[in-house]
């Protein structure tokens, strides 16, 4: 049977990404990252995002072709993400998916970029064979922007049965690292920090929310405060105590996202559970996941680093499963800053 080699493309945010696929095992998945661009500002400026993929996308088309040792015209189908995300930057990548699909005559493939994440799970790699969730599973899915508990059915059959109310996990990180100092992106320098730290030095409240939603702003409320007194007793406090504020804040986000998702084991009673975005990457959220899934019985799934950040193959994979039952867009398809599963 011939393969089907699948482009993923991905401009969400502040990543543009590139893969191509062979059905579902990975033959390339390109990242080129903007950090520097918005390190100057603390955070993602939109129009510097959307500017820097213009810019970026032709090259990083081009090199996951060439990592992938196939030219355009063996191409099956271009996936492309359609939102959530920042709406300039997704202009880009629906843009150029449009424009390559009609130029090759081949299927446009929509893909939500949360459900993206979600189907990392199946992603293989040449030469290994890895096990994967097997439905129907839990996902707690965690990033920048989501804080999400997804129940998954099938490949394409997604609920999410809680979610934030307000502010994402990763957000709280990211807005606690820009009070401490630290430079963007600062989730994964506060889980650097947190390893030489107390993470029960510091207390922060937790909020309580019915159900399996969260709710993370009045957490960076409290620490916003709490360095407020702190330092007016000792100007140095920040830097005299970092790696414990960064462990304490760590331990407060981590353990709240266990509890739910012990909770919607138990509502649910389905024990196979799986972690996913940019935040499963935090070494601390890894650990309690699967010390979770070890101390009560289940069986617990996260991805590679390299599938955990904004990728491309993630919509590759995704774009693959819809290739399957032709579940294709057309021209007239536009991004969408919000979107639904």
């Amino acid at each position: 049977m011939q393969n089907n080699f699948i482009l993923g493309i991905e401009s969400s945010c502040d990543e543009t990404a590139a893969a191509v696929l062979s059905d579902s095992t990975e033959l390339s998945n390109i990242i080129a990252d903007q950090h520097l661009i918005h390190r100057y500002f603390g955070g993602v400026v939109p129009e510097l995002a959307s500017r820097a993929h213009q810019q970026k996308i032709v090259l990083v088309v081009e090199e996951a072709l060439c990592v992938a040792n196939i030219t355009k015209n063996d191409l099956s189908a271009i996936a492309f993400t359609r939102g959530p995300g920042l709406m300039g930057a997704l202009l880009v990548g629906v843009s150029f998916a449009k424009a390559l699909a009609l130029g090759l005559s081949i299927p446009l493939i929509e893909v939500n970029h949360m459900q993206g994440h979600v189907l990392a799970h199946f992603i293989q790699r040449k030469n290994e064979q890895k096990d994967c969730p097997a439905f129907p599973f839990l996902c707690l899915v965690v990033s920048g922007g989501h804080t999400q508990i997804v129940k998954v059915d099938d490949y394409l059959k997604m609920e999410i049965i809680g979610q934030t109310r307000d502010d994402a996990a990763g957000e709280a990180f990211d807005k606690t690292a820009k009070m401490l100092g630290i430079p963007y992106p600062g989730g994964p320098l506060i889980d650097k920090f947190s390893k030489t730290g107390d993470p029960f030095r510091f207390k922060f409240p937790t909020s309580h929310m019915e159900g399996l939603d969260f709710s993370f702003s009045g957490l960076k409320t409290s620490i916003l405060y709490f360095l407020r007194d702190e330092e007016l007793k000792n100007k140095n406090f920040i830097s005299d105590n970092l790696a414990d504020i960064c462990a304490s804040v760590q331990q407060t986000i981590v353990s709240t996202l266990i509890q739910k998702m012990r909770i919607a084991i138990k509502q649910t009673g389905i024990k196979e559970i799986a972690l996913a975005g940019g935040v499963s990457a935090n070494s601390a959220l890894r650990k309690a996941f699967t010390d979770l899934a070890e101390n009560e019985g289940y069986k617990s799934y996260i991805p590679p680093f390299s599938y955990c950040t904004d990728n491309a193959a993630m919509i590759a994979i995704a774009g693959y499963r819809k290739f399957l039952i032709k579940d294709f867009a057309g021209q007239d398809v536009t991004p969408l800053a919000r979107m639904g599963f």
